[in-house]
C-alpha cells in the first residue's frame, strides 16, 4: 500500500475531486497565536511542511525528535504522528507559538478520504488532558512538495482532498510538557509521544 499520511496514513492516490480548487496555501500563510486556521488552510499548511524535506531529515519519519524544527513555520509549531507505528520524540518548542497537528490524516481522492474517515479515531493528550479534536471531512486542498519529499508526491503544487482528526493547542507555558498523539483507521495505526521543552523566549 503506497504511503501517505499523517500523522499519517499510507494511501497515495493521485485523485483530485471535482469540487472547486482553492487558492494554494503554503507555509507563508500566517495566523495569530489565538486565531485558528480554516480546515483548508490548516491541512494545506501542514502538508506543505510534511512535504518540505526528504525522508532522511523529515519530522514525520523522525523517531527521536532530531528533526522537529525542520522547516517549521514562524507562526505555528506543527507536530505529527507517523507513517505507521510508534515513536518517542524530544523537541524544543519556541515560546508563544500555538501547536497544531493531526491525530491521523490523509491526503488522497474524495472517495478514499471518505472511506478513511468512516473508521478514523484518535486522540491528542497534553499533560494528561485530552485535547478537543476537529473532525475534518474531505475538503479540497493544495500544497507544495519539494523534490524527493518523504510523502511520495511529485515536486511542485499538489491538489488533493484532505481529511483527518486535527488538534489546535494554544501556546504552552515555559517548561516541560508531554504530548501524546494516537490514531487509527482500518488496519493503520500511528502513535507518537513528544517530550516538549518550551523556552521562556525564542
Amino acid at each position: 500500500m503506497p504511503r501517505l499520511l499523517i500523522a499519517a496514513f499510507a494511501l497515495l492516490l493521485a485523485g483530485c475531486a471535482a469540487s472547486p480548487e482553492p487558492a494554494p496555501v503554503s507555509s507563508e500563510t500566517t495566523t495569530s497565536a489565538t486565531e485558528q486556521l480554516s480546515d483548508q488552510e490548516l491541512q494545506a499548511k501542514w502538508w506543505t511542511w510534511a512535504a518540505s524535506s526528504p525522508e532522511r531529515r523529515n519530522p514525520v519519519v523522525d523517531d527521536t525528535g532530531q528533526w522537529c524544527a525542520e522547516n517549521q513555520p514562524q507562526d505555528v509549531w506543527f507536530f505529527a504522528g507517523t507513517f505507521g507505528g510508534s515513536v518517542a520524540r524530544k523537541c524544543r518548542v519556541p515560546a508563544g507559538r500555538p501547536l497544531a497537528g493531526p491525530a491521523l490524516n490523509l491526503a488522497a481522492s474524495d472517495s478514499d478520504c471518505a472511506a478513511f474517515m468512516e473508521t478514523a479515531k484518535g486522540s491528542v493528550t497534553l499533560d494528561g488532558q485530552l485535547v478537543e479534536l476537529r473532525r475534518i471531512a474531505p475538503v479540497a486542498i493544495t500544497f507544495q512538495a519539494v523534490e524527493g519529499n518523504a510523502v511520495g508526491r511529485p515536486q511542485g503544487r499538489v491538489a488533493v482532498q484532505g481529511c483527518g482528526l486535527w488538534a489546535w493547542i494554544p501556546p504552552l507555558s515555559p517548561g516541560e510538557h508531554e504530548l501524546e498523539v494516537k490514531g487509527e483507521s482500518g488496519d493503520f495505526q500511528t502513535s507518537a509521544r513528544y517530550l516538549l521543552t518550551v523556552s521562556s523566549s525564542d
